[in-house]
């Protein structure tokens, strides 16, 4: 939905912590009072845990292009104050990295008006939910976004959407958030980062034909030269084009020479 300026050249990982924050702080409950209900949450990190997921992002960042954004509340929060400092003080075991803090608020406008600058978004649980959703408008849809939950044990590689029980069996369901979550485990998973450019390779390729599920083809627009068809063939075209890939190296592993 962004203008092509603003997409254009988009690539970026959102690293979210998942083991703690405001979704596992304690204490939290609900009471009945004088005046009312009332509610409350706790938002909690350690040292441990930010050194943890900082480790994994810069780690991320030295695959990719060299820059971690850290996302916090540091102008509010003490918890998010903790957070910059200890992703500060993290940030010099990795001097091939730059790092910057950016508050939430302005992560949020940046994501939209300039998400080609940003590489690899480093952020709590909270905001990392957020913050995915609104990358998943970025690109269109909810459906195009593959995760990775990884830590000390086994790791488990999603889309980012849920179920959606309403459109069971209707063959509209876009493919790609689970088939990228495939490219992820060949590369995090089992080591395979070749097999999983491979992967993405052949889901650009379709894309390029002008296939689209329906949650890509919009009525306002004319969609030209977009083809809408249904979750099956989609994924059977990506399924071909990473045989034809395979079937062209090889090819080429065959000419003497190569």
């Amino acid at each position: 939905p962004l203008k092509e300026e603003y997409a254009r050249g988009v690539d970026l990982m959102i690293v979210r912590e998942l083991g703690g924050g405001l979704y596992y702080g304690e204490p939290r409950g609900m009471d009945e009072g004088p005046k009312g209900r009332t509610a409350w949450n706790t938002l909690r990190y350690s040292t441990e845990e930010v050194h943890r997921i900082g480790e994994a992002a810069f780690e991320l960042a030295l695959t990719r292009r060299g820059r971690v954004t850290s996302v916090d509340k540091a102008n509010v929060l003490e918890t998010s104050r903790l957070w910059r400092e200890e992703v500060s003080e993290l940030s010099h075991r990795w001097p091939r990295v730059s790092l910057d803090h950016m508050l939430i608020d302005r992560a949020a406008l940046e994501l939209v008006l300039r998400p080609a600058e940003l590489d690899v978004v480093l952020t709590s649980n909270l905001f990392g939910d957020v913050l995915s959703d609104e990358a998943a408008g970025v690109v269109g849809s909810l459906g195009l976004l593959p995760s990775a939950s990884l830590g000390d044990g086994t790791p488990l590689f999603e889309p980012v959407h849920g179920s959606a029980p309403d459109i069971a069996g209707r063959d509209v369901a876009n493919p790609v958030g689970a088939i990228l979550s495939g490219a992820l485990l060949l590369d995090h998973g089992l080591g395979q980062p070749s097999a999983a450019r491979a992967v993405e390779a052949a889901v650009e390729s379709v894309f390029r034909q002008g296939l689209r599920t329906p949650d890509l083809v919009r009525e306002d627009s004319g969609s030209k030269g977009v083809d809408g068809v249904g979750t099956t063939a989609f994924a059977e075209a990506v399924a071909q084009e990473v045989q034809r890939g395979h079937q062209r190296l090889q090819s080429e592993a065959a000419i003497p020479g190569r």
